[in-house]
């Protein structure tokens, strides 16, 4: 399926706004990928298809997941909105025909990251941080500054926000969140 197939295809699961930041999402992706000398096409599928999963209730993003013999940890269980990562990758490759692994696979990590991601999972990862949609956060800036320039550097400094985010506000934190900035840390 091309990728303004896909597109037309997308604009009528999602609402207007989760499309909207989805188009930001595929060209943000793009862009970073002509910085990283990623696959810019690859890149842009991912981005626009990261979040198809997206728009179900809790319930159902755990029922379509068992219907796809997706696993779902017990964390994930307790906070179902994390299942919309992997959801989104079955959708992909089931609805959009995406049968490209490294596609899948940035889509699945797009919200937690794990340990040694390859550069089209970073990419989308810090692309959906990003996009030009986003409402401007903290260090926002330098941020995306480095997603041009470092991407593990980048990788670090959004997991880092994002972890002493959850922590003031009392939060339960995904261990793969945890994990993914360990990894980073120590081997950047």
């Amino acid at each position: 399926m091309e990728r303004m197939e896909m597109r037309e295809k997308l604009k009528e699961r999602l609402t207007e706004r989760r499309f909207e930041h989805s188009l930001g999402v595929e060209y943000t992706a793009a862009a970073m990928a002509m910085c990283h000398n990623v696959d810019i096409e690859k890149a842009a599928i991912a981005g626009l298809l990261h979040d198809c999963g997206k728009n179900y209730s809790a319930q159902d993003k755990i029922a379509k997941c068992e219907k796809y013999g997706l696993p779902i940890s017990t964390y994930e269980r307790k906070n179902p909105e994390l299942l919309h990562a992997k959801l989104s990758a079955a959708i992909a490759k089931d609805k959009f025909k995406v049968k490209d692994r490294e596609i899948l696979s940035a889509i699945t990590w797009h919200t937690t990251g794990c340990p040694n991601m390859s550069d089209l999972d970073k990419i989308i990862y810090i692309a959906d941080f990003i996009e030009p949609n986003r409402k401007m956060l903290p260090e926002m800036e330098e941020i995306r500054k480095e997603a041009f320039t470092d991407l593990d550097q980048c990788l670090i400094h959004i997991l880092s926000n994002i972890l002493e985010y959850l922590k003031r506000k009392g939060e339960t934190i995904d261990e793969i969140s945890e994990q993914t900035y360990r990894f980073y840390v120590e081997n950047l």
